[in-house]
C-alpha cells in the first residue's frame, strides 16, 4: 500500500501526542492533517515541541472544529487520540460525526481510557464519571496486538502504558496454562508517565535520586489489566498491583510472580514465551534480566525470566510513551489500514542516553 493516509492527532500538545507527531512524521503512509489544542490552536508546532520543528516548519495547532475543513469527501483518515481521560470520548465522538457527514473512512485508535471498558458502568466504576459517549462503546475493542491476531472493531481503545507492559508479562503464563490463576507484580515507571503538567508528587524533582509506591494495591490499572488477562488467556486472575514513581523519564519495568503448575526450569518457560510471541516482529525474549536503556524510546517490549522449582518470576521492559502509548497506537493504526505492523515503528532503542 503506497497511499497516504491524513492524519488528526487530539490531544496533541502533551507527551503522548508529541510522540504520535513524531512517529507520524517518519511514517511513509500517515500524513499529518490536524494536530489538535485548543489551548495552543494557532501556535506552530515547532514553538511547543522544538525537537519537531524541522519535521513541521510551518503546521500549527488547530481547534477541534476545524480538524475536517481540509479533507475531502471519501478520504481516508487516521484518528489518533491522546486527550486525557472523560475527555477523550467526546472529542472522538464530534469528529466522527463530521467524518460521517463528509463520508470519510475513518479508524481510530484512543489512548485514553475511554474505550479500555466494555460497559459504561464497568468504566464508571473505576473513573466515578458517566461514560462520555457510551453509543460508541460497540464500535471499539481493546486488547494488545501481540493478543489477538486481528481487530474486531473499525475503532480500538489502547491498553494503558502499566497494563501493557503487565499484560505482556502475564499473558502467556494463563494462555499458555503454565501458572496458577494469581499474579504479584511491581512495576516501576518514568515521570513522563504522570503527564507534562507538573503536580506534587509527580514533579520530576521530587522524583529524582527518589522511588516510592502509590496506591498499593488499589491502583485504576488493576481492574483493567485482571480484565485484559482474561479476555486474552479465557482465565480469571487474581491480581495484586503495586506501582513506583521512579527516578527517570521514560520507560516502566514490571517484575511478576506467580506459581507454576508443575516444576518447569527457566528454558521451559523461555521457550513457551518464545513460542507464544512467535509473530509478534516487537517481542525479543532475553537471556538474564532485561534492561530499561534497551527498549527506551523503541517500540520494544522485553522479557526476562528466572524460575527455581514453581516459582517464576517474568520481567517486562516497555517505554511507557511509545510500546505504552503511541508506538503501540500506531501499531494498530498500521493493523487497520492492513499496512505492515511494523511500519514506522522499527528504529532502535537509543540505548546510551
Amino acid at each position: 500500500m503506497t497511499k497516504t493516509i491524513k492524519t488528526v492527532v487530539l490531544g496533541a500538545s502533551g507527551y503522548v501526542g508529541g510522540e504520535l507527531l513524531r512517529l507520524i512524521a517518519a511514517h511513509p503512509n500517515l500524513e499529518l492533517s490536524a494536530a489538535v489544542s485548543e489551548r495552543l490552536a494557532g501556535n506552530t508546532i515547532g514553538s511547543h515541541f522544538p525537537a519537531l520543528a524541522h519535521c513541521y516548519p510551518q503546521q500549527s495547532f488547530q481547534s477541534a472544529a476545524t480538524v475536517l475543513e481540509a479533507l475531502d469527501s471519501n478520504q481516508d483518515l487516521a484518528l489518533f487520540s491522546a486527550a486525557p481521560h472523560g475527555a477523550s470520548a467526546s472529542a472522538i465522538a464530534a469528529v466522527l460525526k463530521g467524518a460521517h457527514a463528509k463520508s470519510l473512512n475513518v479508524h481510530v485508535v484512543d489512548s485514553s481510557a475511554d474505550f479500555r471498558y466494555e460497559s459504561s458502568a464497568d468504566f464508571k466504576a473505576v473513573y466515578g464519571i458517566d461514560h462520555p459517549a457510551p453509543d460508541l462503546l460497540n464500535q471499539f475493542s481493546c486488547a494488545l496486538p501481540e493478543h489477538t491476531e486481528s481487530a474486531t472493531t473499525a475503532h480500538i481503545g489502547h491498553p494503558g502504558c502499566f497494563a501493557t507492559a503487565s499484560l505482556l508479562a502475564a499473558v502467556p503464563l494463563f494462555a499458555c496454562g503454565l501458572a496458577e490463576p494469581e499474579v504479584f507484580i511491581s512495576g516501576i515507571t518514568g515521570s513522563t508517565g504522570s503527564g507534562r503538567q507538573p503536580t506534587e508528587g509527580t514533579h520530576h524533582p521530587e522524583r529524582h535520586s527518589n522511588l516510592y509506591a502509590y496506591k498499593p494495591l488499589s491502583h485504576r490499572h488493576t481492574p483493567e489489566i485482571r480484565a485484559l488477562i482474561a479476555r486474552a488467556s479465557k482465565e480469571e486472575v487474581a491480581v495484586h498491583f503495586i506501582p513506583h514513581s521512579g527516578p527517570y523519564a521514560r520507560g516502566i519495568y514490571i517484575t511478576l510472580q506467580a506459581k507454576l503448575k508443575a516444576d518447569m526450569s527457566e528454558a521451559d518457560v523461555r521457550h513457551a514465551f518464545i513460542d507464544f510471541y512467535s509473530d509478534s516482529p516487537f517481542m525479543h525474549i532475553v537471556a538474564g534480566t532485561p534492561r530499561l536503556k534497551d527498549v527506551v524510546a523503541s517500540n520494544y517490549c522485553h522479557i526476562g525470566i528466572s524460575t527455581a522449582g514453581r516459582q517464576v518470576v517474568v520481567m517486562s521492559t516497555i517505554d511507557n510513551l511509545v510500546k505504552g502509548a503511541a508506538g503501540g497506537a500506531m501499531q494498530w493504526m498500521n493493523r487497520l489500514w492492513s499496512l505492515p505492523e511494523t511500519r514506522g515503528l522499527t528504529a532502535a532503542a537509543p540505548a546510551w542516553t
